[in-house]
């Protein structure tokens, strides 16, 4: 059934545009500030001052600093979320898609390492590692679980497990390269991402020679 004209979005007013643009205003001041003097050294006044509002209307967005970590962690999320569903592969392997996946965790990064690497160690020392949902090593869970079901990788793994060691070792190949201490030999976070997948693979593949 075809959606009715009623069922489409309607256009936001003019006030909801005005509140969005200063929202994304406040958002995009403060990761410039972040960039440039560190989280810790940031003052929501300082974010007010750069949006160019009065540091009574960050309260009107935002309840407290930290939650421009939230609102960073969501945004990386929906842009992963997003990238994956454009580039959803078509009768592809897991071992393509685990690629695939790890070459836009890569590319999300390296498209705004200044902010990554302050938001990054601002996210580590607020706990939401620990606090939030680790959707990363979700959907390599998602993956393995196919790939083991399709026979591509063994069947005596258990994929939240390995989706959780992925998401580790992801997350310590970030933290090295947002500091500016990429490993010796790779020229991006890119190369160094696929470099450490191709070593997990060999632990996971199915070994047909022994079938």
């Amino acid at each position: 059934m075809e959606s009715s004209v009623s069922d489409a979005p309607k256009p936001l007013g003019r006030r909801e545009r005005n509140k969005q643009k200063v929202k994304e205003r406040l958002y995009s001041s403060a990761l410039e500030l972040f960039a440039e003097n560190g989280y810790e050294h940031t003052s929501i006044e300082e974010i007010a001052e750069r949006a160019d509002v009065a540091r009574g209307t960050f309260f009107n967005y935002f309840q407290r600093k930290e939650d421009l970590i939230r609102a960073w962690g969501d945004r990386r999320r929906e842009a992963l979320m997003e990238s994956i569903s454009r580039a959803e592969p078509r009768g592809r392997g897991a071992v393509s898609r685990l690629e695939q996946c790890m070459a836009i965790l890569g590319s999300l990064n390296e498209e705004e390492r200044e902010s990554t690497a302050a938001m990054l160690m601002a996210w580590v020392k607020a706990g939401r590692p620990l606090l939030e949902e680790p959707y990363v090593g979700q959907i390599f869970a998602e993956i393995v679980e196919d790939g083991c079901r399709q026979g591509e990788f063994r069947a005596d793994l258990i994929p939240d497990h390995v989706g959780n060691v992925l998401r580790d070792v992801y997350l310590g190949i970030l933290y090295r390269w947002s500091q500016g201490s990429p490993s010796e030999g790779y020229g991006s976070l890119h190369c160094e991402l696929q470099e450490a997948l191709k070593m997990l693979l060999l632990g996971l593949l199915e070994n047909k020679a022994s079938a």
